[in-house]
């Protein structure tokens, strides 16, 4: 993330990032897993439905678009960017993985310290994501609360 954090953030970029993460796993021998491609078969997260295969390539331009378009990047839009593109979950698996790291391009890319998920806090994180378009503010504070724990360990080692 480091060497790329400048980088515009493109659908190339995030399928790479998938492919990265899911290449020589299980999934990549099965005929309809589409390892560094957006999905082929409809998922269900959470008991949410989300895009559908046709649906996902518009809509994520749409979302890029959306995003790139924005002159002042804050972690609030990182952090509607993240459950936006969760929503749409693009990939058949590997979604929350990879929008975590695009994530933490982007906060690299803005100046923003980033925000860690520790796994102690996954639920509240779920929460928030399953709840975006009714509750934002768990999200938000879920990932402020995960940009503190990302503050700690840059002060635990002095950086």
């Amino acid at each position: 993330m480091i060497d790329h954090a400048d980088d515009e953030l493109t659908e190339a970029f995030i399928k790479e990032l998938h492919f990265i993460l899911k290449h020589d796993t299980k999934d990549s021998t099965l005929g309809w897993f589409a390892v560094g491609d957006y999905k082929r078969r409809p998922n269900v997260v959470g008991g949410r439905e989300t895009a559908r295969p046709k649906d996902v390539p518009a809509r994520m331009a749409a979302l890029l678009d959306s995003y790139r378009a924005k002159d002042n990047v804050t972690i609030e839009d990182i952090i509607a960017f993240h459950a936006a593109f969760e929503q749409i979950h693009p990939f058949q698996d590997g979604n929350g993985r990879v929008g975590r790291l695009v994530a933490l391009k982007e906060c690299l890319k803005h100046n923003i310290v980033p925000f860690l998920i520790e796994d102690r806090k996954k639920a509240f994180y779920y929460r928030g994501l399953a709840n975006w378009d009714d509750e934002r503010g768990w999200l938000i504070d879920t990932c402020l609360d995960g940009q503190d724990t990302f503050k700690r360990l840059l002060a635990k080692f002095d950086l």
